[in-house]
């Protein structure tokens, strides 16, 4: 009988991981070491349960996407490794008076519901592996109990000592909830689309989502409480200070996110009545379904996300009529960029979904096309319309949200239509249940331009989807592809030849981007060393991960410039 080898401890990602959290603790300030440490605590916690999970193959039963790791260090670390970089980098605008200290007790809050949602996504893995391997006893019922408490006890005892002079008991209420949401969600997504995503992937979705939606649910709470109250809440007071454009982006994505859970009840309730499901032929259901889904669809979202939108934001008319307003405010440079795109969008899409249809070339490199098309595209509007470009992400974002509800759930006569394009540009990393390529490249390209809205001293941070996964990963694919011969492990196919390819391209375009942003009126503040560590470490994420690479390498790059 043949032995089987145990996996080994130190893995390539999991070493680029250690090099990642290791940049962000050099660099923290006295002020941050508390966050810091808790952050060392859970990259270790999640180093621990990643090597439990994956060597006794307990998380199994997840139903995870099949070939793909686990990537429970990489999904836990990534959102709060980001909290963190930012939390850096408004301190030293704190340091500078150019923000006031209310913005960095929110970003600190947010990066311990952050963490804490990670931590308890950790803890519940921790339970799967803990009941797949021993029986349920009330002994071991107990020793989950106490380990529970004692984890929440920890996490309640550092966020008081780093908190000091906040509402504490509120806020600790608010951090906790996003832990158990985290949770929930995270269960739900890998029952809903199971073999979709790998374990750190929907950790990371899950993790941000709740974040996002918390922290609409802040700016919801605070107008209420407005109302009632002439005091301001500790916990929403300086999350609520948004632009029309954010708040228009954060309208469109929570009437898209929340639409299916309506779209489903109001199905569920038609399909009971015995005078609906009886009558008609299959093609008159499905017309008639049809009919309910776009009616239903444009009253939530031209009324009822718009009667939201004017509730936190006192939008002067109707937000729909503002886009348009904001819009044709400089018609001459907005609508001639809104022109480009249509014009590259449809010649590039028309080609390539031709050649995907009767060329032999690999679908991975037609893909690659797209992330060169990517940087054509929004390189200019950052440089010289980034509010604008703000807006284009939300609406871009909205529509493929809507083609992908759309897909899903085959309504006539669109669905089985855009499931035959969409699956034109597919590779292993989607299914037919969920396809999400296509959302990781924009959410990729777009995330490090949102993050960056406020104060930003590091001019190349918006730019670190665009030169990560446009310029770096595109070239690491292609030289790699065509002239790769030494390869970084015996099962992967990511080559040396590549990976330098996409570290010095990526260089490359920074030594041609610094002169444009400093032409327009950008300053370069970040030193030289700083700048190839970041391209360095991102390049060999790419090289190394088998995750979801659009999602963490533009985040990963992303916090290591704001460093």
């Amino acid at each position: 009988m043949t032995s089987v080898s145990a996996p080994p401890l130190l893995t390539g990602e999991r070493a680029v991981v250690v090099l990642f959290i290791a940049c962000i603790m050099f660099s923290l300030p006295p002020s941050l070491l508390l966050p810091g440490g808790f952050l060392s605590f859970l990259s270790f916690f999640a180093l621990c349960v990643e090597i439990r999970g994956e060597s006794s193959g307990s998380l199994s039963q997840l139903k995870t996407r099949p070939g793909a790791s686990s990537g429970i260090l990489l999904g836990a670390v990534t959102l709060p490794a980001l909290m963190l970089s930012k939390l850096i980098q408004l301190s030293r605008a704190l340091s500078l008076d150019e923000i006031h200290l209310g913005e960095v007790d929110y970003l600190q809050m947010q990066y311990w519901a952050a963490s804490f949602s990670c931590f308890a996504v950790l803890i519940f893995l921790s339970l799967v592996i803990l009941a797949a391997q021993s029986s349920r006893s009330a002994s071991c019922r107990v020793q989950c109990a106490k380990f529970i408490f004692g984890c929440i006890v920890l996490v309640a005892a550092l966020y008081n000592i780093s908190t000091t002079g906040m509402q504490t008991a509120t806020n600790l209420l608010w951090v906790l909830f996003h832990g158990l949401a985290t949770v929930k969600l995270m269960q739900h997504l890998l029952e809903t689309f199971p073999s979709c995503a790998s374990i750190g992937e929907t950790l990371l979705v899950t993790a941000g989502l709740v974040l996002y939606f918390g922290d609409i649910s802040a700016c919801t709470i605070a107008k209420i409480h407005g109302y009632w109250s002439s005091s301001e809440l500790a916990f929403v007071q300086y999350g609520t200070r948004k632009n029309e454009i954010s708040t228009v982006i954060q309208g469109l994505l929570l009437g898209l996110l929340l639409f299916p859970v309506a779209f489903k009840f109001l199905l569920h309730t038609l399909d009971s009545l015995p005078s609906v499901t009886s009558s008609g032929t299959r093609m008159q259901n499905e017309r008639r379904r049809s009919l309910i889904f776009f009616v239903s669809f444009g009253l939530v979202m031209i009324v009822v996300m718009p009667l939201w939108m004017q509730f936190v934001q006192d939008f002067q008319t109707h937000p729909l009529l503002w886009v348009a307003a904001f819009v044709f405010s400089e018609p001459a440079k907005r609508l001639s960029l809104c022109t480009y795109w249509v014009c590259l969008i449809y010649v590039s899409v028309r080609r390539f979904y031709y050649i995907s249809k009767n060329s032999k070339t690999e679908r991975i490199l037609l893909r690659k096309y797209y992330h060169l098309m990517a940087v054509s595209m929004f390189v200019p509007a950052v440089i010289f319309q980034p509010k604008f470009l703000d807006l284009a992400f939300g609406a871009a974002l909205a529509v493929f949200l809507t083609l992908e509800i759309i897909r899903i759930w085959r309504i006539w006569p669109l669905g089985q239509l855009v499931h035959q394009f969409m699956n034109a540009f597919t590779d292993h990393r989607d299914s037919e249940l969920l396809i999400v390529s296509h959302f990781s490249l924009l959410l990729g390209c777009a995330l490090p331009i949102w993050l960056s809205s406020g104060y930003s001293d590091r001019p190349l941070a918006p730019f670190a989807g665009i030169l990560s996964l446009g310029i770096g990963d595109t070239m690491a694919s292609m030289v790699g592809h065509k002239y790769g011969v030494l390869r970084w492990s015996k099962t992967g196919k990511k080559t040396i030849e590549g990976t330098a390819a996409g570290i010095t391209s990526v260089l490359a375009a920074c030594s041609v981007l610094l002169p444009v942003l400093a032409s327009a009126g950008y300053i370069f503040t970040q030193h030289w060393l700083y700048l190839f560590l970041a391209v360095t470490v991102s390049g060999l994420l790419e090289a190394y991960t088998a995750q979801l690479d659009n999602a963490f390498i533009p985040l990963v790059f992303y916090s290591l410039l704001c460093l």
